[in-house]
């Protein structure tokens, strides 16, 4: 038995003008700063995946070229799933996403895809496109 044990289980003898603090809340008074800033960001960052990008052959670069002059002459009526590749702002490498929507535009010039949920897609990046 300690010195003190006894007073541990004593109430507090005057009326308190606010409610006491939870022990979860007074806890967070007394958690670690980070210490290091953008650490756990670097540690998440590891942990992510990335893969090289595939080159494509000359008939599938046909193939879409094909596709997207298919879908201009059609004026974008169909919907289209495109899958993609997206460079890592962090590694080299990326991933491929998958999308689906219907495009707004081809430009030409700046070599970009615009579809209608506002998503631009670099046409030197499309591994796949197809009309659904």
């Amino acid at each position: 038995m300690n010195k003190y044990d006894d007073l541990f289980n004593v109430k507090y003898p005057f009326k308190l003008k606010h409610p006491r603090m939870s022990i979860y809340n007074r806890s967070a008074i007394f958690s670690p700063f980070s210490a290091l800033s953008g650490y756990e960001e670097s540690i998440n960052d590891a942990g992510i995946e990335v893969f090289n990008k595939i080159e494509l052959e000359d008939n599938k670069k046909d193939l879409i070229n094909n596709t997207l002059i298919y879908l201009k002459n059609n004026d974008f009526k169909d919907n289209v799933l495109i899958k993609y590749f997206v460079k890592d702002a962090n590694k080299n490498g990326g991933k491929y996403l998958t999308v689906s929507g219907k495009i707004k535009k081809i430009d030409t010039i700046n070599n970009v895809i615009e579809l209608n949920n506002k998503i631009r897609i670099n046409i030197d990046e499309i591994f796949d496109i197809e009309s659904i």
